[in-house]
């Protein structure tokens, strides 16, 4: 986002034609607006409340650890310099420069 927006201003725009099961979220994302529109859509929202709540949510913890093993492979993928800087000049050769980097993620 520009400037100092927060993230929360542009997630109804990039989660509008996305579906699954479930979303993996930190506790910035946790909008009584946000986990109604997930709900009406059949998507469960994982992410723990925010401290300030005056009701906290009610979330799935266990199923939140798995959100620390997402986290850990986007790390190892910025380990590579090019993935990390962006420094491909293309959208295809960026992607393509993504699956080098998972594959060798992967051959470890």
């Amino acid at each position: 986002m520009p400037r100092q927006a927060h993230d929360l201003r542009e997630t109804a725009s990039l989660l509008r034609d996305l579906s699954g099961g479930h979303l993996l979220a930190d506790r910035d994302f946790d909008a009584d607006w946000l986990r109604d529109d997930l709900l009406d859509r059949e998507t469960t929202p994982v992410m723990p409340s925010k401290s300030n709540r005056r009701f906290p949510a009610v979330s799935d913890k266990e199923t939140f650890e798995w959100r620390h093993l997402i986290e850990n492979y986007f790390g190892k993928m910025k380990e590579n310099r090019g993935l990390a800087m962006r420094s491909c000049k293309t959208d295809r050769s960026f992607k393509t420069f993504i699956s080098i980097a998972a594959t060798v993620i992967h051959t470890r």
